[in-house]
């Protein structure tokens, strides 16, 4: 995953947790240091890029967080790639840095908080995680 310094003036962001079908969304930001879940996309391709480019208009974020997922000892997995894959798209489409976070247990921790919607859910786990690593 590329460790890159988020710059002072990235305030606020958008975190995704990619999944094949569905796509977690939370929004965030530097101040308050906390996420809010947002609708989750359930849409694949083409269609799955048109939701993120409504949203990304809508919240106009500074910088996109995604979740990267690995084995509990850190391997890689197929949907390691899958999400590595979504967050260079990501940064060809949308022209915004892209900051990647090892998102382990995170859906885990989103079922077992009773979360109604897991997916977005684990996108503000995701992002409150990235959110309490900045200076």
């Amino acid at each position: 995953m590329m460790t890159v310094e988020v710059p002072v003036n990235g305030q606020s962001f958008l975190a995704f947790d990619y999944g094949l079908k569905r796509t977690g969304v939370a929004s965030g930001n530097r101040i308050t240091r906390t996420a809010t879940p947002q609708a989750t996309i359930a849409a694949e391709g083409g269609a799955r890029f048109a939701r993120v480019a409504e949203r990304i208009q809508e919240w106009q974020p500074d910088a996109l967080v995604v979740g990267v997922p690995c084995h509990p000892d850190g391997a890689a997995h197929e949907n390691t790639a899958r999400a590595l894959k979504f967050a260079r798209q990501l940064r060809g489409r949308f022209g915004l840095p892209v900051f990647e976070v090892d998102e382990r247990y995170s859906t885990t921790e989103a079922h077992a908080l009773g979360a109604k919607d897991a997916d977005a859910a684990s996108a503000c786990i995701i992002l409150e995680q990235f959110l309490r690593s900045l200076p």
